[in-house]
């Protein structure tokens, strides 16, 4: 006769997402995510983290687990407002990378120096002259 797996609920403790799983599946992910049990979205989020961060396991589920709390405190509710939070860390992320090499406006195009057109001063007031000179006339 067959073992039968038995099956229980199982609650992320990032995101808060339950799902059906053996115990050998919660006991193993507990073991690769130190005594947590995390779901297996976010497992791949902290795997993915700890490979950037040069394999610090630890740093990368601390990380994701913070991210997770502070969607389902802000995002669920305010949506908005959480997209918001989020485009102005990407914008402080851009600024210090930005601030640590030193960027012309043709490197942030792709355009080399000779292909840029350089303007001494506004043409505006040469325009102008011209039309009035001939209202004047």
């Amino acid at each position: 006769m067959e073992d039968i797996w038995e099956v229980k609920k199982a609650k992320c403790e990032c995101c808060g997402m339950s799902e059906e799983c053996s115990e050998e599946y919660i006991k193993g992910a507990r073991h690769r995510f130190w005594g947590k049990f995390i779901c297996g979205l976010c497992g791949e989020a902290v795997n993915e983290t700890t490979q950037k961060n040069g394999g610090k396991g630890k740093e990368a589920l601390e990380e994701h687990m913070n991210e997770c709390v502070k969607f389902n405190k802000i995002g669920r509710s305010y949506p908005a407002l959480y997209q918001a939070e989020a485009i102005k860390e990407i914008l402080k992320k851009a600024s210090r990378s930005r601030s640590a090499r030193s960027v012309t406006p043709s490197d942030e195009v792709g355009l080399n120096k000779s292909d840029t057109i350089l303007r001494s001063s506004s043409c505006i007031p040469a325009i102008t002259r011209g039309t009035i000179n001939n209202v004047a006339s």
